[in-house]
């Protein structure tokens, strides 16, 4: 198992960088959205792009690009690989 002081969020990773997802700690509505988006614990996840401005982020989950925001993304927690 990885250690905690290596947790990340999502929104930490730096484009290009891959890591696996640990937690998802959104609520409700949003939370369902994404973990039927296949944003699921253990799944590895790649920060594709950030915007200028930092928000949204684009990542690249099993084949697919999703853009989240980053207050988003900071609830999903992430071990960099």
């Amino acid at each position: 198992m990885q250690s905690p002081e290596k947790l990340l969020s999502l929104a930490d990773l730096t484009v290009g960088t891959t890591g696996k997802i640990s937690s998802v700690e959104l609520d409700g509505l949003l939370r369902r959205r994404i973990l039927d988006l296949g944003i699921l614990p253990g799944t590895s996840v790649q920060c594709v792009r950030k915007s200028p401005a930092g928000d949204p982020i684009a990542f690249s989950v099993r084949g697919t690009t999703i853009a989240l925001r980053s207050n988003d993304a900071s609830l999903i927690k992430v071990y960099p690989i």
